[in-house]
């Protein structure tokens, strides 16, 4: 069974979390990726950005909810949750706009694990860590490459 470290990509393009949403988006459009990592000034992995997270900056605002009982308004949903989305929405750094549930895997992740992960989690970029450090990504092109080549 193959594993991350035979399918990852080893150079692996990472971003600062201080870089400019408009930085973001020329390095995925120059360097033909769809994600990367999101490092802090010590390059400590604290997040995954995406083409998602540039996308979602330009959605319309979702407004939850509520109805009105006397006085008080009851909402379905998280204020909370509208309130990250529009801080997301509105945010001009790599760090305001990137997931930081950071999910990753180790390189002897068999591949089943990391489409699995992948498909259920709607993960786009994972980082390869060993040690605590970052050793490579895999994306979803590198799974739809090993399939291509029939590995």
């Amino acid at each position: 069974m193959l594993k991350a470290q035979d399918i990852m990509t080893r150079e692996v393009i990472t971003v600062n979390e201080n870089a400019t949403v408009r930085e973001l988006a020329a390095l995925l459009l120059s360097r033909s990726i769809s994600g990367a990592p999101v490092v802090d000034d010590a390059g400590k992995v604290i997040g995954v950005v995406t083409e998602s997270d540039l996308i979602f900056q330009n959605k319309k605002v979702h407004l939850p909810a509520a109805f009105a009982i006397l006085d008080a308004f009851v909402f379905l949903e998280r204020p909370e949750k509208m309130e990250q989305e529009l801080k997301k929405m509105a945010g001009s750094r790599v760090g305001d706009i990137c997931s930081r549930k950071l999910v990753a895997v180790t390189p002897e992740t068999e591949l089943e694990e990391l489409a699995t992960l992948m498909a259920e989690k709607k993960i786009h970029t994972l980082p390869v860590m060993a040690a605590g450090s970052l050793v490579g990504v895999i994306g979803k092109s590198d799974i739809i490459r090993t399939i291509a080549q029939g590995l």
